[in-house]
């Protein structure tokens, strides 16, 4: 019981510095999303980190809880937590399984994403949405094309990169210390001439098993911290957890 005590005391404050831990793992999905959406193409991508922050602003007052149950075994406490950390594991195991999922599916696709993206691009006159998705792309991760900036010069969209009989690539692959560039491939140091797809793929299997492997763990110790507090309240009358 001694031990029970001082483990829920433990948890319960690490609950506190991990609920931070997983906000900042779910909030890395979502603004992957938002910037990068097109090149997933995947209308759900973003639920694995809605989940992780749902379950980060719980797993807040379920520390605070377990602290305060570790201190005085009151049985509506006691059984307020045990609600809590069944929430918290549905929501943390469909995180993690969402999360896995998108790693595989995502690694797979995004080639052949990334391919119809640039062969949909179009410099000269269109503003949709590939065109935004992929200057986008460019500007944030500071890459050009998929595998590298070569890729442009064989995209069968249009002529635009052979505009007045020079080679070019689209302004987003400038370098901002660069203002005058206009995609010429001469000075070649004023471009980015890593592909995309490298950068995306880093993205993905860093932002996505990072919230795997949060979960992951959280999960297993509020498994133990259910415990903890199932032993605590081994030692309440019987009548007075009824209401369980």
């Amino acid at each position: 019981r001694v031990f029970a005590r001082f483990l829920l005391l433990v948890l319960g404050f690490i609950f506190c510095i991990a609920a931070v831990a997983l906000a900042f793992g779910g909030v890395l999905v979502i603004l992957m999303y938002k910037n990068y959406g097109y090149s997933f193409l995947e209308p759900f991508l973003s639920l694995p980190g809605w989940l992780a922050v749902a379950a980060a602003l719980i797993l807040l007052p379920t520390g605070v809880l377990a602290v305060s149950v570790s201190a005085k075994s009151c049985r509506h406490q006691q059984g307020a937590l045990m609600y809590l950390l069944l929430v918290l594991l549905c929501l943390e195991v469909s995180s993690a399984i969402l999360a896995q999922f998108y790693t595989t599916r995502l690694a797979s696709e995004m080639k052949s994403t990334m391919g119809y993206l640039v062969d949909q691009y179009n410099g000269t006159h269109s503003q949709g949405a590939d065109r935004r998705a992929v200057d986008v792309i460019q500007r944030e991760l500071q890459c050009c094309g998929i595998q590298n900036y070569k890729d442009w010069l064989k995209a069968p969209a249009a002529s635009w990169h052979l505009r007045g009989g020079k080679a070019r690539v689209p302004e987003s692959c400038c370098k901002e210390k660069y203002p005058h560039c206009r995609g010429d491939l001469v000075p070649l140091e004023q471009l980015f001439q890593e592909g995309c797809l490298k950068k995306l793929e880093s993205l993905l299997h860093f932002v996505m098993p990072y919230v795997f492997w949060c979960c992951t763990v959280v999960g297993i110790l509020e498994l133990l911290a259910g415990v903890s507090n199932c032993i605590l309240m081994k030692y309440q009358p019987f009548h007075d957890l009824g209401f369980l």
